[in-house]
């Protein structure tokens, strides 16, 4: 590409000058390299993930459908530290709780909860909560806590 290039000499050196009158350009354009060098590191990283290896197995066929995919947003019930229940962003009292949930159950397709309480609150709390969850027809709950706490092994914060 650049292999020919010719710069004019600027004074008289005392060296024998070559025919064209100028002397070889000592220097190499990296720019194209760069560029190369860019477009290939972007073929490998969208093409690493697809090249994950797995276990080639050939699945028996059957006439049941597809698992749905979830489609709705997990609600969300939480248990401040004062003992306020709150129902994704409602204040809910606790005697209203159960017909609360029962009217969201039959709303929502699906039966996941989230359960979020403050680290304060007493054990005995959490599970009237989840009592009323499950009264109220969320089977599927899940304990949401923060990472990077205690671990039994004495490893963790």
């Amino acid at each position: 590409m650049a292999g020919g290039v010719i710069q004019k000499s600027g004074g008289g050196s005392g060296r024998r000058k070559r025919r064209g009158g100028g002397r070889a350009m000592s220097e190499i354009n990296v720019t194209p390299f760069v560029d190369v060098m860019m477009v290939l590191l972007i073929i490998f990283m969208v093409a690493a993930p697809l090249l994950t290896v797995g276990v080639p197995v050939e699945l028996p066929k059957t006439a049941a459908q597809a698992l749905p995919g979830e489609q709705e947003e997990p609600l969300s019930v939480t248990i401040t530290v004062d003992g306020t229940v709150q129902i994704m962003t409602t204040e809910t009292a606790r005697e209203e709780l159960i017909p609360k949930l029962r009217a969201v159950a039959a709303e929502r397709e699906g039966d996941r909860v989230f359960l979020r309480a403050d680290g304060a609150v007493p054990y005995s709390a959490v599970m009237e909560i989840m009592g009323a969850l499950n009264a109220g027809g969320f089977s599927n709950i899940g304990l949401v806590t923060d990472i990077g706490g205690p671990t039994l092994d004495g490893t963790g914060n």
